[in-house]
């Protein structure tokens, strides 16, 4: 299980706190999902759960599996199964897909990864979430459009195998063929790891009509104020933020 115990949060270097008393339990299997206004705090529980050295937990705490985090890096916390699919994702030029996906898988097992099995599943999983293969070989999202970089993201979750996945606006800038495939490849991996545990985040609901979640979550002000199922999400679209009823 992954628990966010009444975490507040800043900047580093910051006395204003972002988050404020944010509580959640994520158990096996569950899809959970927040959402919120603007600048509410949505990505900076992300990072803050990942471990990104620009924000500080300051109150409260981040378990797995009822043990902290908090003093683990980042590597180590994804070595415990953490794994971010990021707004924005990174470029790295002069490090390709494959040399960086290798490594990191590596790292994760511990063990060396066979160059001819593990370029045989790549080109697998490439087919799949429809990468093209030259992209194997290219710097890691160098020259890749907004959808590729997401596809990109999907393709590191199959090949790294994670327990606990967060999606941060995995929807955002995707045309409605990229989220189709997005969301195809995310629940078939929902599918063949009973145990993994997703934590969406988002503004819109058409990415819930994919992966069906068992929860949903109003963030407002750095603390969940409301919770319900996927009628939640569907009242937000149609009344938005200001015509539901929340927890002042």
């Amino acid at each position: 299980m992954l628990e966010i115990k009444n975490v507040y949060c800043s900047i580093t270097d910051s006395n204003l706190n972002i988050l404020k008393g944010l509580s959640l339990k994520i158990k096996e299997g569950e899809t959970h999902v927040i959402m919120g206004p603007n600048g509410t705090g949505k990505s900076t529980l992300a990072k803050a759960i990942m471990g990104h050295y620009k924000y500080s937990i300051t109150k409260g705490d981040i378990l797995i599996d009822k043990k902290s985090i908090l003093n683990l890096t980042v590597d180590e916390r994804a070595k415990k199964g953490l794994y971010l699919c990021m707004q924005d994702p990174t470029v790295i030029e002069g490090v390709s897909n494959s040399e960086f996906l290798r490594t990191a898988l590596s790292s994760k097992t511990g063990t060396k990864v066979n160059l001819y099995s593990f370029i045989t599943d790549m080109e697998k999983a490439m087919k799949e979430v429809e990468l093209d293969s030259n992209m194997l070989h290219r710097s890691l999202n160098m020259g890749f459009s907004g959808g590729e970089k997401k596809k990109n993201e999907i393709l590191g979750l199959k090949v790294l195998k994670p327990k606990y996945i967060i999606l941060d606006e995995i929807d955002s800038g995707l045309d409605v063929d990229s989220l189709r495939i997005v969301c195809k490849n995310i629940k078939q991996y929902m599918k063949e790891n009973k145990d993994a545990s997703l934590l969406i985040i988002t503004h819109y609901p058409r990415i819930l009509e994919y992966l069906k979640p068992d929860y949903v979550h109003i963030l407002k002000d750095g603390k969940i104020r409301k919770s319900g199922d996927i009628s939640l999400a569907l009242e937000v679209e149609k009344e938005g933020y200001t015509g539901i009823n929340v927890m002042s």
